[in-house]
């Protein structure tokens, strides 16, 4: 046989005895840093080009793209956009091959009097507006680094015992925000200071052509900053009196956790109709995007204004104290999502409360969202099967679930039902001490201590009762398991209830679902015919059991005419509207698929939107929670 034949020979029975076990899976590198430069000056083209140079030592090795990426609690780093990948050596370059099980794992041989293995690959970023970081992060004028998309480590050692020194070139004339520590920077290339690799992964860059940055706390230490991309010099042009109501976000979360557990804060906020929307928190930044006009526009501010409180809350609840079993030593553990009630659930609880603290919604505002949240949960006939634990346990799957029949399927609600239980944990708080405790105060005990650089403390579910019962002995196991294991718990009701308010309907719209509407374009009438719609009438969404459910509507279709009128928003309203005094059907004509089917739809209640009102029989422990704590 021919040298190269069996050099290749060799190499296939080796990665085969990787893959059977038959060899330890430790990677054999030397002491030092891994060299990582990426070139982002293709990022308006879609693309993004990295280098990377690691320590070798002779022998099998093993490298991983990371999978699971903390957060996001999913394995959704979007591999399929790794593309380009070549390994050389000393010039040469070096076969390779995908493990057949773990398919984010790369098999291949180091040969002898090698000593650093060069890797070049490329990331698209040509990937649909939509999802988290694996959906679109680039356009024209911006980009969002993510460091977990660029990078590949040995196999068999924690991310916190790996450093990389990383370096990043940018298209001419971008500026750039990031909480990873700078040690040069000269005209577009920026070197950064060696790190671990949870630390890199844990801190993207925000960079574009329109960029401002805003100091929140000028002379203040821990410095706080707001960077912020957008499309066009206008979007960036945010109103004094916000830029104030995010001072007083910071000055808020100081008084309600009483520590700062990181060296600085970066708000990185991307401006953009053209990327995916949603939040992601880091220790000390957090990756928000968001519609374009939302710092100018009225409509998308209010729907924004809750987005950095939330990733905000998470530097301590996520980051500093974070679930065991959601810590890994690395990017392929699967991770275990069985306590995203706390993570999540609580977050959106003190997020909502922080946005209205701040200011960054008024009390009317907030008791609106509120309501909403609570409606919603309500009318959901999915809790009568799948209990609120379960959306947790099933968030890997979940959140890639879509809207359709998601009232019926349930979907990662355990962000608004756990907003709910954690507001019934308040006022349980409030009411066994007399007013003289809350989570006001379990924040102080669960996330407090001594402020500085990032710490990791993870936590059980023992440790969350174990400190509500340090507060107010109570059955809080008992109080926590009920709400989470039962079918169809009256939590959202109650939470309100217990706050000194009631859940009203009318025919007022509710302001919250109107903005929410607006923004995605949709007609929302849930609490009425059981109908969430796009404008056009294409349905989202039918509430199982509901009147438009009973009338043979589902998901899919698309209205066409009411009452044989073409169909508008303002045309179903109105016939809503008209047979709460009739006893007539509503008449749909829908086209579902290529055929055109009418559906009588038989309701007679009205437009209903959920609001709250005031139960004076009650303290009003939900005005106490709205008001805010710093000076």
């Amino acid at each position: 046989m021919s040298r190269f034949f069996r050099s290749e020979w060799l190499f296939f029975l080796v990665v085969a005895l990787f893959v059977a076990g038959s060899l330890p899976l430790r990677a054999q590198t030397a002491p030092g840093p891994i060299r990582l430069e990426v070139d982002a000056t293709t990022a308006p083209q879609k693309i993004i080009h990295a280098h990377l140079q690691m320590p070798v030592r002779p022998g099998p090795l093993v490298l991983c793209y990371p999978e699971w990426i903390p957060g996001e609690h999913m394995p959704d780093n979007p591999i399929i956009n790794l593309v380009g990948l070549r390994f050389t050596a000393n010039g040469k370059a070096l076969p390779w091959r995908r493990d057949l099980i773990n398919m984010f794992a790369f098999h291949l041989v180091i040969p002898q009097g090698v000593t650093s293995l060069d890797i070049n690959l490329d990331f698209l970023l040509s990937a649909p507006a939509e999802g988290y970081t694996a959906g679109a992060s680039a356009t024209a004028s911006l980009e969002v680094v993510n460091w977990n998309q660029l990078v590949l480590y040995p196999q068999g050692y924690p991310a916190q015992d790996l450093t990389f020194a990383a370096s990043l070139r940018l298209p001419a004339g971008w500026k750039f925000g990031t909480a990873l520590p700078v040690a040069h920077h000269s005209g577009d290339i920026i070197e950064f200071s060696p790190v671990r690799l949870n630390r890199l992964v844990d801190s993207p860059v925000l960079a574009g052509y329109y960029f401002r940055a805003i100091e929140l706390t000028p002379g203040q230490n821990p410095p706080h900053e707001m960077d912020i991309a957008a499309d066009s010099a206008a979007d960036l042009e945010m109103p004094a009196d916000m830029e104030s109501e995010y001072r007083h976000l910071v000055a808020e979360t100081g008084a309600l956790f009483g520590a700062r557990h990181y060296r600085d804060y970066h708000f990185l906020v991307t401006l953009s109709d053209q990327v995916a929307h949603f939040g992601l928190e880091h220790h000390e930044s957090s990756d928000d995007r968001t519609y374009e006009r939302s710092l100018i526009d009225n409509t998308q501010r209010l729907y924004f204004a809750d987005l950095l409180p939330h990733e905000f809350v998470h530097s301590w609840n996520g980051k500093y104290r974070r679930p065991a079993d959601l810590v890994s030593p690395d990017y392929q553990k699967p991770m275990q999502d069985d306590l995203l009630w706390v993570y999540e659930g609580l977050t959106e609880y003190l997020g909502e409360v922080l946005t209205a603290r701040s200011g960054l919604w008024n009390a009317q505002q907030s008791q609106e969202a509120l309501a909403f949240v609570a409606a919603t949960a309500d009318i959901r006939p999915g809790r009568s099967w799948r209990p609120l634990q379960d959306t947790a346990d099933s968030a890997p799957f979940l959140y890639d679930a879509d809207l359709d029949w998601s009232n019926w399927r349930r979907g990662t609600d355990f962000y608004q039902e756990g907003e709910l239980l954690w507001l019934d944990v308040d006022t349980q708080l409030r009411r066994l001490s007399g007013d003289k405790k809350s989570m006001n105060d379990f924040c102080r005990l669960f996330y407090g201590g001594p402020s500085g650089k990032p710490l990791l403390k993870t936590y059980t579910f023992e440790d969350i009762t174990a400190a509500l019962q340090s507060l107010v002995p109570y059955d809080w196991a008992g109080f926590l398991r009920q709400r989470l294991d039962s079918v169809s718990p009256p939590t959202p009701t109650e939470a309100i209830e217990n706050s000194g308010w009631k859940i009203f309907y009318s025919d007022q719209s509710n302001e919250n679902q109107d903005v929410t509407d607006a923004v995605h374009g949709r007609v929302n009438l849930t609490f009425s015919v059981g109908l969430l719609l796009q404008d056009d009438g294409t349905v989202i969404d039918v509430i199982h059991g509901g009147p438009a459910y009973a009338a043979g509507i589902g998901p899919g279709m698309k209205i066409t005419a009411v009452n044989e009128e073409l169909f508008t928003p303002a045309a179903l309203k109105e016939a809503i509207t008209a047979a709460h005094s009739s006893s007539a059907p509503i008449k749909l004509l829908v086209l579902n698929g290529t055929q055109y089917q009418t559906r009588e739809v038989s309701y007679h209640g009205g437009l209903r939107y959920p609001h709250l009102q005031r139960d004076t029989s009650r303290p009003d422990y939900l005005s106490e929670i709205f008001h805010p704590l710093a000076p």
